[in-house]
């Protein structure tokens, strides 16, 4: 009979690292210029649904659920800087 050896050595799984292409280039993070009507639509529709943006996305014609996203982001981080 032969007898199998099992490794002491424990399996590690490999680093990931992440790509140049997966960081987010501050382009991305610049402020969406919105028209007023859309923001209160935006801000109508969140106080409703939460934040799902792509039903929110589905009522402004032309804008992503990324977008309005960001805008949301980008306001509500400005809001909480002048508190």
């Amino acid at each position: 009979m032969e007898t199998q050896r099992k490794s002491k050595h424990r399996k590690t799984n490999p680093t990931i690292v992440a790509s140049s292409s997966d960081q987010v280039s501050s382009l991305e993070w610049e402020e969406i210029a919105m028209a007023q009507e859309e923001e209160d639509l935006i801000c109508r529709m969140f106080k409703l649904v939460g934040e799902r943006w792509d039903l929110i996305a589905g009522r402004i014609p032309g804008r992503t659920a990324e977008e309005i996203e960001r805008f949301w982001v980008m306001k509500n981080h400005r809001r909480s800087l002048l508190r």
